[in-house]
Order: structure tokens, then C-alpha cells, then sequence
């Protein structure tokens, strides 16, 4: 009767935040889609939790915590270095390392994350094939942690972040913080967090572009080349995300465990998303994984991936993959290597 008393508990956590969601939260999505910046803060670094449907703000077990919420870190039993790589559309790719150093109940944490399109071909309304001209651009945000486990079942975090994107010769510079609590309902196995990412400051961009005029724009002022040359932005805002979420161990055996997670995310700029997946553990040595995410469009498919723990020499090693796709962008590989130290 306590166990189904708990699984009750945990689905009733997965689904009223959807319904408050629905009475309280504005559903703008489509009316703020394409006006917020710094969108690769949206991607998800590693492979466990892509992998199981981007649900794991209550579940980040390891360095990607200073990802999804800093309180994760501070439950953490050692120091851990990851390592995240994500194969994007297009042949876009993200790279991902965090640091997270254990000190009695205070975690201290460093993250890094980087993505690069490469170079790309300059296509305008009159040249679509091409206009000769190549651009590229590139996105990083460096973060500062801190997390304290003030019990043995609630523990906070903070993250302080630097935001760097740049399209061309145009920059956006400015700083965000990421805030989160982590509750744990005793030995129940349930646990929940509250989770708050990148609020902060507006970034003013910086630099200038050239354009050759449109149709149009045939009597615009152009420099000595023929080109039109934009040096006056708007302000860019950071993607702010409210998120909660939900975990609970449906078993628990020394051979043999099941994890079920749940979240749902409120970001500032597209609609709310409501995310579930589940974990499968054989003797705390291979992983297998899935999860869907529910009101993202293109989603059509859930998500899965595979992981294994190995030792090597005094250090505890494990390797992730995850695989996600979309209808029409195609699909998205990850991979992950974590490190006990």
C-alpha cells in the first residue's frame, strides 16, 4: 500500500504542473517564437538525458547536473569530470565538459559549453544558390557553480554564466544565472526539483553586416562595395526557462533498477513541453534508456540510448549514447563519457 501510496504521489507531481501550467502559465509560444537569442542554451548536452526525453532536472545524476539544475551536483557522492558531444542538424555540432568538485556537503562546479555551425554558404531571396560569400557562426557560455546539501534530502545550487554568440561579425555578450532546489521524500525513492535557467540581462550586439539591397531596397544608402551596412540591433534577450520535475525509483534491487522521470519546461520564447522518460540498470553496469517529449512539433518518435560503467585503474568510467530525432530536421547522436575521480 506505501509503494502505490508513492507512485501515485509521482504521477500526481508529473501532471499537476501541466494542469497549473495550462490555468496560470501564458501560452505564448507562438506569438514570442523567433525573439529571444542564445537558442543552443536549449540543447541538451549529454546523452543520458537526451535519451530519455530531456526529463532529468530531478534525475541529473552526475557532472550534467551543472547543466539542468546545480542542486543536482551537491547530490553527488565524488568529484566528476563529463564530457558531452552532440551531432546537430546539418552538420552542426555542440561540445560540452563540466567539472564538479565534492567538499563535504558544498559542490563547486565549471562548465563549459561550445557550438560551431562552420562555415555556411550566404543565400539571399535573388541568389539562392549562393551569393559567393561564406559566414560562420559560433556560441559558447562558461559557467561558475555552487551547490550545499543542507540535509541529506534538499540541497540548492547557483550558477553563474557568461554568454558569448556570434553571427558573422556581429556579437551578443551578456550574463544569465541558473537556479535550482532538490527535495528527496525520504527513502521513498521519490524526489522532485524546481529549477529556474538563464535569467538574466538583455545583450546589446556589437559590430556591423553587409547586405547587397533587395528588391526593395534600390535607393538605401550602400558603401563604396554596393553593400548595405547594418549596425544598429535590437536587443537580445536570453531564453528563460522555468522547469519542474519529478523522479521516482519504481524498483529498487541490488541486481536490477528502474527510474521514471518526468518534467515539464516553461521556456520564455516557444510553447511549454511536457517530457517523461525511464531508465533500466542491470548491477549498476549497463544502462538502457528512453523518453518522448510532448509538444515540441517535429517530435515524433521517442528517444532512446544505451550506457555502461567500466572501471579503470582508480577511476570509475561511463560511456552514454542517445539518439533523438525530428520529422523533417532529421536525427541528433550524442555521446557522453563521464569520469568518477
Amino acid at each position: 500500500m506505501t509503494y502505490n501510496r508513492y507512485l501515485s504521489l509521482f504521477i500526481l507531481l508529473l501532471f499537476l504542473p501541466g494542469l497549473a501550467a495550462a490555468q496560470v502559465l501564458p501560452s505564448l509560444g507562438e506569438a514570442r517564437s523567433g525573439t529571444y537569442g542564445f537558442q543552443y542554451l536549449k540543447i541538451g548536452p549529454d546523452a543520458r538525458s537526451a535519451s530519455m526525453g530531456s526529463s532529468s532536472v530531478a534525475d541529473a545524476a552526475d557532472a550534467s547536473a551543472l547543466y539542468w539544475n546545480p542542486a543536482m551536483s551537491a547530490q553527488l557522492d565524488n568529484s566528476q569530470v563529463l564530457f558531452g558531444h552532440t551531432q546537430y542538424f546539418a552538420d552542426i555540432a555542440m561540445n560540452y565538459a563540466s567539472y564538479v568538485h565534492r567538499y563535504r556537503d558544498i559542490a563547486l562546479g565549471l562548465s563549459f559549453q561550445m557550438l560551431d555551425s562552420g562555415e555556411m554558404d550566404e543565400t539571399t531571396e535573388l541568389q539562392p544558390g549562393g551569393t559567393g560569400r561564406t559566414f560562420r557562426t559560433t556560441h559558447f557560455a562558461v559557467g561558475l557553480s555552487f551547490a550545499q546539501e543542507l540535509t541529506s534530502l534538499f540541497s540548492y545550487g547557483v550558477t553563474l554564466k557568461y554568454l558569448d554568440e556570434s553571427v558573422e561579425e556581429v556579437t551578443s555578450r551578456t550574463g544569465v544565472i541558473d537556479a535550482g532546489f532538490f527535495y528527496r521524500v525520504g527513502d521513498t525513492g521519490l524526489r522532485f526539483a524546481v529549477g529556474l535557467n538563464n535569467f538574466g540581462f538583455d545583450a546589446d550586439p556589437s559590430g556591423e553586416t553587409k547586405r547587397r539591397p533587395g528588391p526593395n531596397e534600390t535607393g538605401a544608402e550602400t558603401d563604396e562595395d554596393g553593400f548595405i551596412v547594418y549596425d544598429e540591433f535590437t536587443d537580445v534577450s536570453p531564453p528563460t526557462t522555468f522547469i519542474l520535475g519529478s523522479a521516482f525509483d519504481l524498483i529498487q534491487r541490488d541486481d536490477f533498477n528502474i527510474t521514471l522521470t518526468g518534467q515539464l519546461t516553461n521556456p520564455a520564447d516557444t510553447q511549454e513541453r511536457f517530457s517523461l522518460g525511464a531508465e533500466m540498470d542491470y548491477l549498476r553496469r549497463f544502462f538502457v534508456r528512453t523518453g518522448y517529449e510532448f509538444g515540441v512539433d517535429e517530435s515524433y518518435l521517442p528517444s532512446f540510448g544505451a550506457g555502461f560503467n567500466f572501471p579503470l585503474y582508480n577511476y570509475g568510467i561511463r560511456a552514454d549514447y542517445g539518439f533523438s530525432t525530428r520529422e523533417y530536421l532529421g536525427s541528433m547522436h550524442r555521446i557522453s563519457l563521464r569520469i568518477d575521480l
